[in-house]
């Protein structure tokens, strides 16, 4: 099943359905990444790490589910992120990316 999410995300992202949140973009600048970087190490992405449930109170819906992919980019930078897969006012689906950084051992 998570192959099937993670070719469905890949899809996504080649079609450019994805949208940053700012604390995603905040992560992107502060570890001098760039977004063709983040959405690269999702395209070589062999496998989705985990998937988890939202606890955020401030979640449109609890228990939402998010998916943490940790791959490379082409230059070989490990990076981390998290994102949903969720409906857009321009389609029926987007992925939107909540988080996106170098990866650390803690991730």
């Amino acid at each position: 099943m998570s192959v099937d999410i993670l070719v469905r995300i890949k899809r996504l992202v080649l079609a450019g359905r994805v949208r940053f949140t700012a604390k995603a973009q905040s992560e992107i600048d502060r570890d001098d990444l760039t977004r063709s970087e983040v959405l690269e190490s999702i395209i070589n992405a062999q496998s989705i790490a985990k998937t988890i449930r939202a606890r955020s109170r401030f979640r449109a819906t609890a228990g939402e589910k998010l998916y943490v992919i940790r791959s490379l980019s082409y230059s070989g930078t490990l990076i981390y992120t998290k994102g949903k897969i969720g409906p857009s006012a321009e389609g029926p689906v987007l992925y939107v990316l909540i988080s996106s950084k170098v990866a650390t051992l803690g991730d």
